[in-house]
């Protein structure tokens, strides 16, 4: 059997941080790199005996996840963010593939599903995104970016049917807090490339961002929560829209 090391970084996590290190009991060694929390994310970490809680200072996530790798006992690796979990599917899927040394391949692309407003999303383009997480760092490792990073392996890659659970939004507050600040960004972008988009165009996105999400990408079968995922969504870019024509107030 060919063990494996799960990393995961980590800052002010104490939230979600329980329910991903609880889902990891297929592995003897989990590494939580943590930049500085202020919050109970240390006591989390080492109340849990195969959990190594260590710091070091954030310098871009490639970076931070790429040390994190380096620090794991074993060569296989499974990275997981703090809001991220495993379901039982999954953790039994990788059992069986450490057991059969992992069939000699680089890496293990992992389907991703949203949990949001309490709803496990099965359909539609949040159901469908596949990260590569599983892989053996003697082929590969994440890039340097400082942000987007990604795993890149030299080797067959090949993908899992469990899934992994993002709970990427704790409520709709905490949605509420990143819309605002993403669209500020992006219409901030927008406006420095000299693109303000007219009236009109705010109204058509809304509509059409809408019917692609709920209708075309299926999202209507996610029940309740897929429509109000789906509104939102189409808001977003309407708002980003609207932010992008406001005359910003002078300094």
């Amino acid at each position: 059997m060919a063990p494996y090391s799960v990393v995961i970084i980590t800052k002010n996590e104490a939230r979600d941080l329980p329910r991903c290190l609880d889902s990891l009991s297929g592995s003897d060694d989990v590494v939580v790199v943590d930049s500085g929390s202020t919050d109970e994310t240390e006591a989390v970490s080492r109340a849990r005996a195969h959990v190594r809680f260590l710091h070091r200072d954030f310098d871009g996530y490639g970076p931070q996840k790429r040390w994190a790798v380096a620090q794991a006992r074993h060569d296989w690796v499974l990275s997981v963010d703090a809001d991220e979990a495993l379901t039982g599917e999954l953790e039994a899927e990788i059992s069986r593939l450490a057991a059969d040394d992992f069939a000699g391949v680089a890496g293990y692309e992992i389907p991703r599903s949203l949990v949001f407003m309490g709803r496990r999303f099965r359909h539609g383009r949040e159901s469908a995104h596949h990260v590569l997480r599983l892989f053996d760092r003697r082929r590969g490792n994440f890039d340097a970016a400082p942000v987007h990073e990604r795993v890149v392996v030299e080797g067959p890659v090949r993908r899992l049917e469990g899934r992994l659970l993002h709970y990427s939004y704790r409520d709709l507050d905490e949605y509420f807090e990143k819309f605002n600040a993403y669209t500020r960004l992006a219409a901030t972008k927008m406006r420095a490339g000299g693109r303000v988009p007219g009236a009109a165009a705010v109204v058509v996105k809304l509509k059409f961002t809408f019917l692609q999400s709920y209708f075309l990408h299926g999202n209507w079968r996610n029940g309740f929560p897929g429509f109000v995922w789906a509104w939102l969504g189409a808001t977003y870019h309407a708002v980003k829209y609207l932010k992008a024509r406001e005359t910003p107030d002078p300094d």
